[in-house]
């Protein structure tokens, strides 16, 4: 029975091969490229013959298949992958609504289970689990070599139901323990929009997705109402998602007939340009778009066409550098293959895509884990001896090409939560806290959230009884290290605060009001308002010349 498993797994392989080469991979003496192609699957076969045949264990062939296939895509490049029917169910979820689990977006990374960003809002993200994170054990049995089916499995279940994981984040010698309660997902593209101050609206936009250009314009209409003047559009952490929705988003600030990305490719249909038309919505609201080296794929093709536009300013740290196009092909297995068909490039003419070598995909991740470890490289600047310099299309401002989106404005990266800070949400010691206190003291507090945010503060006698809750609960810490982090430890209570009054929204306006990114976007509105304008001045008198 496993050598029939073993031979079945031929044609499957060989369908995959046909897709790839465009089905000439099932002719023989077809040409001789094409006639090599076909040795060599005969000779795969015969070598998982033997294997089923002699090998000194028994094995699947679930898992040779997959490492032969992993084995194949390494050669090409980062992003070209083959999703399990599982993963790709998670891809499907995502698009569609909603889910329930822990949280996280994951990769599996030389055998250790990688954190690559956890859902706002979610079960990982409100106890300070991070980006980067290797999930070590998961309900203390070793999760070194877990297979991507095997994760799902483990982490995903119904709301309510609890998950032990222990996580080795960089920086820390001790593992840290997570019980985590799984939720319900929102998988929404635009989690978070409000007013930040009379005019100046914010906008959230966590990935592209088929609904994300209607999420948007709703929340665009919705500040309208509310007397928009000027847009904060934060694209930080955002890893993209589908090319269309992007151009959609663009579409709403760009004036029609202007490129808002091209793309390259071997293949027919692969090569394209894609125009901005008369649907747009705002094209006169001045912008400040955020972006940091979690911005990838779409939301760099955002940011660079608003650049290249001289539309508005892009402010933050270089972005991820992902200007490769997947096409996804569905398998007769459920799952699919999402195959790089094409090079995308923003309308001056810039590649985005970060430099990276056939079989190196462990450094090329690896480089993003070390530029956000590295306390200097959120202000880096680019070497001007090392990439190519391009031009804004109206302004004719200088900007960097290659290697992602290079801000306007470099600016520090946004803190990251203190170790004391990380505890106490593991501990839910901001929760059990608040819990007790609004018990007995909520008729003391305002009852509309604008009041709240304006006026409430935290303290010293509200602290002090923090610390006494800690202490009676023999929670570890050093009374210095309290005081020395007595900002953000009151910026958690807040944000408990409103989280139990007015949900999870308010929790997230109260972070965001304190987030010096955020600040510094709003303080680079009238700029942005001036690059506006004079980008219009440029445009009527070519216009008159005309």
């Amino acid at each position: 029975m496993r050598r029939h498993k073993l031979l079945l797994a031929l044609p499957w392989l060989i369908a995959l091969l046909a897709i790839l080469f465009g089905g000439n991979a099932l002719r023989p003496n077809v040409s001789a490229s094409h006639q090599g192609i076909y040795d060599n699957i005969q000779l795969f076969n015969e070598v998982l013959n033997l294997v089923s045949e002699y090998y000194v264990e028994s094995i699947e062939s679930d898992s040779l298949i997959q490492g032969a296939i992993g084995g194949m895509l390494d050669q090409l490049d980062p992003h070209s992958n083959y999703i399990h029917p599982k993963r790709f169910e998670e891809m499907d979820e995502r698009n569609r609504g909603t889910y329930q689990g822990i949280g996280v977006s994951f990769a599996i990374r030389d055998g250790h289970l990688t954190v690559i960003s956890p859902m706002e809002g979610g079960p990982s993200d409100r106890l300070g689990i991070r980006a980067g994170d290797i999930i070590t054990h998961i309900e203390g049995e070793s999760a070194f070599q877990i297979k991507e089916n095997e994760v799902f499995e483990k982490l995903r279940g119904p709301k309510g139901t609890r998950v032990q994981v222990t996580v080795r984040r960089a920086g820390r010698k001790e593992p840290l323990e997570f019980e985590i309660v799984r939720d319900e997902i929102p998988i929404e593209s635009v989690p978070y929009a409000f007013m930040l101050e009379p005019g100046t609206g914010y906008v959230r936009m966590r990935n592209f997705s088929a609904r994300t250009s209607d999420e948007l314009e709703a929340a665009l209409q919705q500040l309208e109402a509310e007397g928009l003047e000027r847009l904060v559009l934060d694209l930080r952490g955002n890893s993209g998602g589908y090319l269309n929705a992007a151009v959609e988003v663009t579409d709403k600030f760009i004036e029609a007939g202007k490129k808002i990305v091209y793309t390259k490719g071997r293949i027919r249909g692969s090569s394209d340009d894609y125009f901005a038309t008369d649907a747009a919505t705002h094209p006169r609201l001045p912008l400040v778009i955020l972006i940091n080296a979690g911005s990838a794929s779409a939301s760099e093709i955002v940011s660079g066409a608003v650049q290249d536009w001289d539309r508005g300013l892009v402010v933050g740290q270089q972005s991820f550098g992902k200007g490769l196009v997947q096409r996804q092909y569905r398998l007769r297995n459920g799952g699919a293959l999402l195959l790089t068909v094409a090079r995308y490039y923003t309308p001056s003419g810039r590649l985005i895509q970060r430099p990276y070598e056939p079989d190196g995909r462990e450094a090329y991740y690896r480089e993003l884990a070390d530029r956000f470890a590295e306390d200097d490289s959120s202000t880096a600047e680019p070497d001007s001896g090392e990439v190519p310099i391009y031009h804004t299309l109206l302004q004719e401002r200088p900007v960097t090409g290659g290697g992602g989106i290079w801000p306007d404005v470099i600016i520090e990266a946004s803190y990251h939560p203190s170790q004391l800070n990380t505890d106490l949400m593991l501990e839910r010691k901001y929760f059990d806290y608040v819990n007790r206190y609004l018990s007995d003291e909520a008729d003391r507090l305002p009852t509309e959230f604008p009041a709240f945010l304006a006026e409430f503060q935290v303290t010293d006698a509200m602290l002090d009884d923090f610390r006494a809750l800690l202490e009676a609960d023999s929670f570890a810490f050093e009374p210095e290290t309290l005081a020395t982090h007595r900002d953000e430890v009151a910026r958690g209570i807040r944000s408990e605060m409103a989280r139990f009054l007015w949900g999870e929204n308010m929790r997230y306006r109260v972070l965001v009001a304190a987030d010096p990114a955020v600040q510094r976007a709003v303080e680079l509105l009238p700029e942005a308002s001036a690059m506006l304008a004079e980008s219009e001045r440029i445009e009527a008198k070519r216009a008159a010349a005309e």
